[in-house]
C-alpha cells in the first residue's frame, strides 16, 4: 500500500505564481526546486504542471529572504482558487456578482468577501473584475487550454476589424467568458450581443459588461447551433473563436436547417457550421471574423462548402496568423473574413490571401507586399479549393521569367545528354547469350561471389562485374521468371542465369549496360522536366506573367 500525500488545507499556486510572489521570473523558480532540497515539494498538479501549497511556499520564501510581501489582488486569486478548484469561472462569477450586486453567494468564504471588497473600495470594481479575467486568461493559457481566447488572437481580431462605429450592432455566438464580445470596437456606444453554452461563463461575462461600463451588453445562455437565443437578430459585425473539433455539434439535429445556405457540413467540420451560424446573423453589408483551425482551409471534407464562399463572393480575406498566437497549441491559427453583399453585383472578385505564419505572434500585424496576394476568385475554384494563404502568397510571387529560363535550359542540357548516352551497338553474329553456356544467380551467391542486395544482387567478387550481372538480369527470359502470376515484378535473381564470360568481356558488356541504366534514369528526368516546363508556361501566359515573344 502506497502513502497518499494529504490534500493542502490551503490554496495551490504554479511556478508563475511564485514568480509573481517572489518578484523573479519563472526560470529563477525553476533553479530553485534543482538547488535546494527544502523546496516545497509538489502538492498537485502534474509533472509539466506542478502546484505548489501555497502557505509552505510563503514559509520557504520568508526563511531564504526571497519572499515580498502579498498583494490583496494575489491573495484575492489565491483564495479564490482555493475555494473554486476546477470551478474557477463560477468562482469568478461570484466575486462578480458581489461587486456588482454587493450581495455575497453563500459558497463565497468571508476572506474572499474581505479582499475583493477591500480592493474594489481602492481600485474600482472594474479593475477587480477585469484584473481576474486576465489572471484566468494567463492560467488557462499556461495550462495549454483553448477555453478562453488568448490575447494574441484578441489582438489580432482587433487589428483586423478595424474602426467600428458606436452605432455598430456586435455579435458572438460562442462568447465564452466575453474576452472577443467586449474587446472589438468602443467601449461606449455598440449594441452587443452574445451567447455561450456554458451558464458560468455567460454569467461571468454578463456582469463583466455591468462591472466596466458597457450597458447595451446581453449575454443568453444556450448552445447557439442547438438553440439559437438570437434567431432574429442581424449583426453589422460577427467575431467569433468557435469550439474546435467537436464531432457532436447538432448536425443529425440540424440536417434541415435553413442556416446552412452554403451546404450541410460533415460531422467532421463544425467549424463550417459555426461560420454559416455566423453569417446567418450578419446584416446586408455586414462584416464576419471568425478563427479557424489551419486545417479547415484545405480538408476534402469541406471543399462543396469552402467553393460556394468562394464562388458567390462572400469570403474576403483569410488571414494565416503566426505560429504560437492560439494559447493552447503551436500550430497556425487562420482568421477567415466574410461580408454579406449588400446587392446583386456587391461581390467581391478577388479574395486577400495574408500568410503572417513567419512572424513574431507579438509582432506587426500589418503585412509585407511579399506576405500577401489577391487572387482571383476563378484560380480559386480547383479540384481542392486550398484557400492556405502560404500556397497562394508564394505562387503569385513567382519570378516566371526566371523560373521558364531556367527549366528551359535545364531541359536543353538534359537532352544533350540523353542523345550522348545512347551506347553504339553493331549487328550481332551468334545465338542469343543465353543459350550458351550459363550460370545460375544461386550458383554464384553459393560460391560467394554474389550477395542479395536491396532491391538487386550485386557482384563482390572481382571474377564478376556488377553491371553486368544487374543488366541481364533484367533480360526478357530472366525477367520472365522474377514475375509471378499475378503479374508483380521482384528482381531477386535466385532463379535467374547469366551467361559465362571471361571480366573482360564482362565489364564491355556492363559499361553498356550501365549506359543504358543512365540513359533510361535520364529520360524519367526530361519527361518530368518536360511536364514542369509546360505547366509554368500554360500558367505564365494565363496570369499576364509571360507573353509570347514577337
Amino acid at each position: 500500500m502506497t502513502d497518499t500525500p494529504a490534500s493542502p488545507a490551503g490554496p495551490l499556486v504554479t511556478g508563475s505564481e511564485i514568480a509573481r510572489l517572489a518578484g523573479v521570473t519563472r526560470a529563477a523558480v525553476s533553479n530553485w526546486r534543482r538547488r535546494y532540497d527544502d523546496f516545497p515539494t509538489p502538492a498537485g498538479g502534474g509533472a509539466n504542471s506542478p502546484l505548489f501549497d501555497l502557505t509552505e511556499v510563503q514559509v520557504w520564501l520568508d526563511r531564504q529572504r526571497k519572499g515580498q510581501d502579498v498583494s490583496l489582488d494575489v491573495q484575492l486569486w489565491q483564495e479564490l482558487r482555493g475555494v473554486s478548484g476546477d470551478d474557477m469561472v463560477g468562482g469568478l462569477a461570484d466575486v462578480a456578482h458581489l461587486l456588482a450586486e454587493g450581495k455575497a453567494s453563500a459558497e463565497l468564504p468571508a476572506d474572499v468577501v474581505r479582499l475583493a471588497t477591500d480592493l474594489a473600495e481602492s481600485g474600482g470594481a472594474a479593475e477587480v473584475v477585469s484584473a481576474l479575467a486576465e489572471r484566468f486568461t494567463d492560467s488557462v493559457r499556461r495550462a495549454g487550454s483553448d477555453q478562453v481566447t488568448s490575447p494574441r488572437i484578441v489582438r489580432a481580431v482587433r487589428h483586423f476589424v478595424g474602426e467600428v462605429e458606436p452605432e455598430a450592432t456586435l455579435f458572438d455566438p460562442a462568447c465564452g467568458i466575453g474576452t472577443l464580445l467586449l474587446a472589438v470596437g468602443p467601449e461606449r456606444g455598440p449594441t452587443r450581443r452574445g451567447q455561450e453554452s456554458d451558464a458560468r461563463s455567460a454569467r461571468f461575462a454578463q456582469l463583466r459588461a455591468v462591472l466596466t461600463g458597457r450597458t447595451d451588453v446581453v449575454v443568453a445562455t444556450g448552445d447557439s447551433l442547438r438553440d439559437d437565443r438570437w434567431a432574429e437578430l442581424r449583426a453589422d459585425l460577427v467575431v467569433c473563436d468557435p469550439p474546435v473539433g467537436e464531432p457532436d455539434w447538432g448536425r443529425e439535429d440540424l440536417l434541415l436547417d435553413s442556416r446552412w445556405e452554403f451546404g450541410i457540413p460533415s460531422r467532421a467540420e463544425g467549424e463550417l457550421a459555426w461560420l454559416q451560424h455566423a453569417y446567418a446573423h450578419t446584416a446586408p453589408g455586414g462584416r464576419v471574423l471568425l478563427v479557424m483551425p489551419a486545417s479547415v482551409a484545405y480538408r476534402k471534407a469541406g471543399r462543396r462548402i469552402r467553393a460556394e464562399l468562394v464562388r458567390r463572393g462572400i469570403l474576403t480575406q483569410v488571414t494565416a496568423l503566426p505560429s504560437g498566437t492560439a494559447a493552447s497549441h503551436a500550430l497556425p491559427v487562420h482568421l477567415w473574413h466574410l461580408r454579406r453583399p449588400r446587392a446583386l453585383g456587391d461581390a467581391v472578385t478577388v479574395v486577400r490571401m495574408v500568410d503572417l505564419t513567419a512572424g513574431d505572434p507579438d509582432g506587426s500585424l500589418e503585412p509585407g507586399r511579399d506576405q500577401l496576394a489577391d487572387v482571383p476568385l476563378i484560380d480559386l475554384l480547383d479540384d481542392t479549393v486550398d484557400l492556405t494563404p502560404g500556397r497562394h502568397v508564394e505562387e503569385s510571387h513567382r519570378d516566371y521569367v526566371v523560373e521558364y529560363q531556367a527549366l528551359c535550359r535545364e531541359l536543353n542540357e538534359q537532352v544533350r545528354l540523353l542523345a550522348e548516352l545512347l551506347p553504339r551497338l553493331a549487328a550481332g553474329t551468334g545465338p542469343s547469350s543465353l543459350d550458351g553456356p550459363t550460370v545460375s544467380v544461386a550458383d554464384l551467391a553459393r560460391a560467394g561471389l554474389v550477395e542479395y542486395g536491396d532491391p538487386e544482387p550485386v557482384s563482390v567478387s572481382d571474377q564478376l562485374d556488377t553491371d553486368y550481372l544487374q543488366g541481364f538480369l533484367r533480360s526478357v527470359a530472366n525477367t520472365r521468371r522474377s514475375t509471378s502470376a499475378s503479374g508483380t515484378f521482384r528482381l531477386d535473381g535466385k532463379g535467374a542465369r547469366i551467361p559465362q564470360m571471361d571480366i573482360t568481356g564482362q565489364r564491355r558488356y556492363g559499361a553498356v549496360f550501365r549506359a543504358l541504366q543512365e540513359f533510361e534514369e535520364r529520360s524519367r528526368r526530361v519527361a518530368e522536366l518536360s511536364r514542369e516546363v509546360a505547366s509554368l508556361a500554360r500558367d505564365g501566359l494565363g496570369n499576364g506573367a509571360l507573353t509570347p515573344d514577337s
